[in-house]
């Protein structure tokens, strides 16, 4: 199977700028880049998806650059916001540069950029002739991530952001000939910009494309990446190798077959086999298990894999015996629990850690309802 189609069999295509795009990337060798801006010092399962994709591009033979916005990141992009962004100082985009850096060099072999670096040499008229004189108003003003803001409102600085990113892209073409520029899809707005901003500049004989991958949303309509503990972080002091783990083997049937063909890089043959076994032994949960081994390995390493399978046995078992004191308190890390300073009853006690609850009936008798609250899967 070529790239291409290798990529539409795992849902990984939403949009692309120009059919020949297919031709490209099947038979060409080509530079790409994504851009990640550093709102935080860890990435979430959210930013994975689009790793792997471009893991899955570089394999195939195409040369990455990921770039961390250390001049966009200041601006804040409105894509799929709702409201302003709280604008981080050059100090905290600095701390959370380095931190995004390490992660994604683990993730991929990747040429590393910043768009601080060349961003900071504009002046603010040297800005506005030599790169604002190519942006229409009301071709700013039809993006969607610039749209779905204006009823609500939406500040010079981010309504610019479109500009800021599609100044990379034309950096990156002309300085690397990087000519995929690749992204979500709340990323489409800012990618045609650069595409536009590269055919003003340079010429229509300018070859460059875009291409775009789905937002990943669970089956239920519930949000990708989020538990009761909030989001799922790659930062193991964040969110450790037994919480990811349990994640990802946690996920429902339903979505189990998408998540292999999005996170994993197992084959279409092994996948379908996988399937298969949801279909016919649900209860062996075959695939949650390759699911979780296959990501937990790629994020973090095989003993953490170990590790993370070790604990949720031992914990499943009641053999908690066999962990250290560090491994009981990770395990136990999300389990509702009360201090005792007194007496008090079993019942009582369950409601005061939220594990049950009092209702009254209609003859206004007292009773407990308790509501069981698994935390750990027994695989």
């Amino acid at each position: 199977m070529k790239l291409y189609e290798e990529l539409e069999w795992r849902n990984s295509i939403a949009q692309v700028s120009d059919p020949e795009i297919k031709e490209v990337l099947n038979n060409q060798k080509i530079t790409f880049y994504l851009g990640i801006d550093p709102t935080a010092d860890s990435m979430h399962v959210g930013h994975l998806f689009g790793l792997i994709n471009c893991r899955r591009l570089q394999l195939a033979g195409h040369n990455p650059i990921i770039l961390v916005g250390g001049a966009t990141g200041m601006i804040g992009d409105p894509s799929g916001k709702s409201d302003e962004r709280n604008l981080l100082n050059a100090s905290q985009i600095d701390e959370n540069v380095k931190g995004l850096s390490k992660q994604i060099l683990k993730l991929i072999d990747a040429k590393m950029v910043n768009n601080y670096d060349w961003t900071k040499k504009f002046d603010v008229i040297t800005f506005l002739r030599d790169i604002g004189k190519y942006f229409n108003i009301n071709t700013m003003l039809a993006k969607e991530s610039v749209k779905s803001r204006l009823d609500k409102g939406i500040s010079y600085t981010e309504f610019t952001y479109q500009v800021m990113q599609a100044l990379d892209f034309a950096h990156l073409y002309k300085s690397d000939n990087c000519t995929v520029q690749v992204g979500g899809t709340e990323q489409w707005g800012n990618i045609t910009a650069g595409l536009e901003l590269i055919r003003k500049q340079i010429g229509h004989e300018a070859k460059a494309y875009g291409l775009n991958w789905p937002l990943i949303t669970k089956s239920d309509g519930t949000k990708f990446g989020k538990t009761a503990g909030g989001a799922v972080w790659l930062d193991p002091k964040r969110t450790s190798p037994y919480e990811f783990y349990q994640f990802w083997i946690n996920t429902p049937d339903n979505d189990v077959v998408t998540y292999l063909k999005r996170f994993t890089f197992l084959t279409k043959e092994e996948i379908e086999q996988l399937e298969q076994d949801v279909n016919d032994n649900p209860h062996l949960r075959n695939a949650q298990k390759a699911l979780g081994k296959e990501v937990t390995t790629l994020v973090h390493s095989e003993q953490a894999y170990n590790d993370a399978v070790r604990i949720s046995s031992a914990l499943f078992s009641g053999d908690v015996k066999q962990l250290s004191a560090d491994e009981i308190e990770v395990g136990f890390k999300d389990v509702p629990n009360i201090d005792i300073t007194e007496d008090i009853n079993i019942i009582d006690a369950l409601i005061e850690a939220k594990l049950a609850s009092r209702h009254k009936s209609s003859g206004w008798n007292w009773t407990t309802r308790i509501r069981p609250s698994p935390r750990f899967s027994s695989r």
